[in-house]
């Protein structure tokens, strides 16, 4: 065991009703006795999200929205991305991502979330032509990215559980700023998000949480895992905030 435990933060209203949420702790566990990782691992409810989060060396920011603080999902993102913490969204995390990318780095505030405010002059994220909830999906991968370089093929079949995607005439201006989409789906959708230059930073619609058995965690999953404990051999211990850990 190190003196100093990778403190990670899953974001997210914990629910016995999402799988994602039942799923997640056993494949950390899996990681850290696979790979000898040392995760301190806390669940942060989207309403109790505030500047404590800086202390930590990851966040994951969980499906299951609805959030109950949209701005709370909203705020984890911006954390993670300005104090190059290591970032992972997945499903509704991706969603949340990009709201705060063209918010806060676009300028587009007045973008929404269509499944919470439906009725916006703006939308960014908006309902899918077809819903995913349930569904397994192909998704190419752009060469010479972070996401070709972690799944290792040009295509992937992935696991979804939404019915919430990006708005594709936004993908230019989130482009501009410097977000990268690394994946898209077999009708030319982003299916997933990076940005150059983070130490890590990933988001995909899909959820790679669902992958397989629940035994041998994605490469996504693993890659953030390892990123998370890399952080923390390099910062200090003193001076982290206190959130009550997992159970």
């Amino acid at each position: 065991m190190n003196a100093y435990s990778g403190r990670l933060a899953l974001v997210g209203d914990r629910s016995p009703h999402v799988r994602s949420h039942a799923r997640i702790p056993g494949l950390l566990k899996e990681l850290e006795e696979r790979d000898h990782l040392d995760l301190d691992v806390y669940w942060v409810p989207s309403d109790d999200v505030d500047d404590a989060l800086e202390g930590f060396d990851g966040i994951w920011l969980l499906p299951g929205s609805p959030y109950r603080s949209e701005a709370g999902a909203v705020t984890a993102v911006r954390i993670a991305r300005e104090h190059g913490i290591p970032f992972l969204g997945t499903c509704g995390g991706f969603q949340h991502a990009m709201l705060e990318f063209a918010r806060n780095v676009c300028g587009a505030t007045a973008v929404q979330h269509g499944e919470s405010t439906p009725d916006a002059d703006e939308l960014l994220i908006v309902p899918l032509q077809c819903s995913l909830d349930g569904h397994e999906g192909g998704v190419q991968v752009r060469p010479g990215t972070r996401a070709a370089e972690l799944l290792g093929v040009e295509r992937s079949m992935e696991r979804y559980h939404c019915s919430y995607g990006l708005d594709s005439s936004k993908l230019d201006l989130l482009r501009e700023h410097g977000m990268v989409f690394s994946g898209y789906d077999d009708a030319g959708e982003p299916r997933i998000a990076e940005l150059p230059g983070h130490p890590f930073y990933l988001a995909s619609l899909f959820q790679p949480e669902l992958a397989g058995d629940g035994r041998r965690p994605h490469p996504f999953i693993q890659a953030f895992a390892h990123a998370v404990a890399g952080r923390s051999d390099q910062i200090a211990e003193t001076g982290r905030g206190a959130i009550p850990a997992a159970t």
